[in-house]
């Protein structure tokens, strides 16, 4: 094998310009054309391509040693860069090649399991298994740099407005976040457990009432829960906090934020301010507090119109206390035939709905899976008060307020993918004023609905005690294309209020001490009044990056069983080892590992 002596690398393969300079790259073998008196190789890194040529020419050994290389091997060059005949508008340096008189084989390679290209049909867990090999491809590799340049422009945007990067603590104690923690055992405390964060809500907190009146940090936050395209068990969050400071300030902050982001990495201008919308308003509109609104295909309350309707369906669901609603697919009955409707019933009932009523206009007459109920001229002012005309579909859902919205929300989404009416573009959302408390029926108790140190509005605190419902927060989330981007609040800093806040949620006395004492007694030395958010640095890649899935973005990923493929993780620990934890595993579980 080769070595590197003497040979310094000039150049990224994407980067090689100026006929008749002399060069020196390194890289992997992307693909060989041996013609017999001329050898071509495509030489990768993460910059791009770049074509070494050798002929008659070549030393006779350097030639002998091109004709040898394989897929993937390593490689350095060395040669004076030349106008290429046959010319490729496909890469960067399609117009050049380098003639090569020095080439070195710093390391062979096996044939790979899968060839890395872009245009692939490998199965995702054989790719996952050898990471190492799906990380050289380019689109996962432009993925991960766009990453980088996000982090480092999120560094540089807070450190110019002034806030500081400080490090939270990774072992930290178990509190109540919302997920399940992933713990780790303490050796020197037997039967005792560190919690790794979910997020740095607490510390962040302590840091404003210690003083640091502006902290940020990429923080590494982990929650034990099931796992989808857009959830990996440990993520990356750019978190801050903020005092002296309302509502307003922090989302202006963090506005400057996402302008500056994108145009510097996607070279995109978003306008500012970016629109706000209340969560009452979300949920009516759009059936959703994440709502893309890139598309119209709003709800649409018909609850007036039918309450006295002859449609027990109807009547006995606004008798309930509930709504009945609709969205209108528009020219949609070409596509959405009797066979489509079953399935997005059954959807829906899939979802939690009890069925979906429809109107159908195709022929002069509009078709309707409930006209037999209807008295003369129901099903007119229907179809007025939604705005269906001809061609159109009308989709409505009749139920319970919490289940009608968020089934329509989801529906509305899945129809506009079936119809491909979602435009492409960047669409943010300001989400304002969430409730306070969700009501829990299986419990039969009030939950807050985000962290339980959110401030209420200042006029909902008397409706603390008499009427949870009533109480909306100083609570936002960020909203991309549908996607939550980012959540935070105004935090509580009276003691009192906070004490109170937490006996609302039916913590007792000793709860409160054993979980929050540190907190609450930092409260009595005075505190300033703050409030801050945190972006989900992965989810915004992977929107910026047009990926489908988190994977594509994080290095060595997590799959659905929270497992890492190539690595095995999690993995089997040995008896030794959770001796000295003091920890006894059920031996059928582990025989089963």
């Amino acid at each position: 094998m080769d070595t590197m002596q003497g040979l310094k690398r000039t150049h990224y393969c994407g980067d090689v310009e100026g006929i008749g300079t002399t060069v020196t790259v390194g890289g992997y073998v992307q693909k060989i054309r041996d013609l017999g008196n001329l050898i071509f190789i495509d030489l990768r890194d993460r910059e791009g391509i770049v074509q070494l040529a050798f002929d008659d020419g070549t030393d006779r050994e350097i030639f002998k040693k091109a004709s040898s290389c394989r897929s993937e091997f390593v490689l350095m060059a060395k040669g004076v860069v030349r106008e290429r005949e046959s010319k490729n508008s496909a890469i960067k340096t399609g117009n050049i090649e380098i003639y090569v008189d020095d080439l070195r084989i710093l390391a062979k390679a096996q044939t790979p399991p899968f060839e890395i290209t872009d245009d692939t049909n490998v199965n995702e867990e054989l790719r996952l298994k050898y990471r190492y090999l799906d990380l050289r491809r380019k689109v996962l590799q432009d993925n991960l740099i766009l990453r980088g340049k996000l982090a480092k422009v999120a560094r540089d945007y807070y450190y110019e407005n002034g806030f500081i990067e400080i490090e939270t603590p990774m072992l930290m104690k178990s509190t109540p976040e919302g997920a399940r923690d992933y713990l780790v055992p303490s050796r020197v405390h037997p039967g005792n457990f560190y919690a790794l964060p979910q997020s740095p809500q607490i510390y962040k907190q302590l840091l404003m009432i210690a003083g640091y009146d502006r902290y940020i940090q990429l923080a590494r936050c982990f929650r034990d829960e099931d796992l989808r395209a857009d959830r990996q068990p440990e993520f990356t969050q750019i978190d801050l906090e903020m005092s002296f400071v309302d509502v307003d300030d922090i989302l202006s902050m963090n506005e400057g934020f996402v302008k500056r982001l994108f145009q510097e990495v996607l070279n995109v201008d978003i306008p500012l301010p970016l629109p706000r919308m209340t969560y009452r308003e979300a949920m009516e509109r759009y059936g959703s507090d994440k709502p893309d609104t890139r598309f119209g295909m709003e709800l649409c309350d018909l609850s007036d119109l039918v309450k006295d309707s002859g449609f027990g369906v109807f009547s006995s669901a606004i008798e309930a206390g509930g709504s009945v609603r609709a969205i209108v697919a528009k020219d949609a009955a070409g596509v959405l035939t009797r066979k489509e409707i079953d399935k997005l019933t059954e959807y829906v009932r899939g979802i939690g709905a009890k069925g979906l009523a429809f109107v159908r206009w195709v022929e002069d007459t509009p078709a309707c899976s409930f006209a037999k109920f209807m008295a003369e001229g129901e099903l007119e002012k229907i179809l007025s008060r939604t705005g269906a005309q001809k061609g159109d579909v009308v989709l409505i859902v009749a139920d319970k307020n919490k289940v009608t919205l968020p089934v329509l929300g989801a529906l509305r989404l899945k129809i506009a993918k079936q119809l491909d009416i979602i435009p492409e573009g960047y669409n943010f959302l300001w989400i304002t004023e969430f409730p306070f408390f969700e009501y829990d029926e299986d419990s039969d108790t009030w939950v807050a609905m985000h962290n339980p140190f959110t401030m209420p509005m200042d006029e909902c605190i008397p409706y603390l005690d008499s009427d949870p419902g009533k109480v909306a927060a100083k609570a936002f989330d960020l909203v991309l294309n549908g996607v939550e981007l980012s959540s935070g609040a105004i935090r509580i800093t009276d003691a009192e209020l906070q004490q109170k806040m937490f006996r609302a949620l039916g913590l007792s006395d000793e709860e409160i001490e054993t979980k929050f004492g540190f907190l609450v007694e930092a409260y009595k030395y005075g505190a300033a009044p703050h409030g801050g958010m945190g972006f989900g640095l992965d989810r915004l890649a992977m929107l910026m990056c047009g990926a489908d899935s988190l994977r594509d973005v994080t290095a060595f990923p997590k799959v659905q069983n929270a497992s890492e493929l190539m690595s095995g993780a999690p993995g089997y620990v040995d008896e030794k080892q959770l001796e000295e934890l003091q920890i006894a595993c059920i031996k059928e579980e582990r025989a089963n590992d």
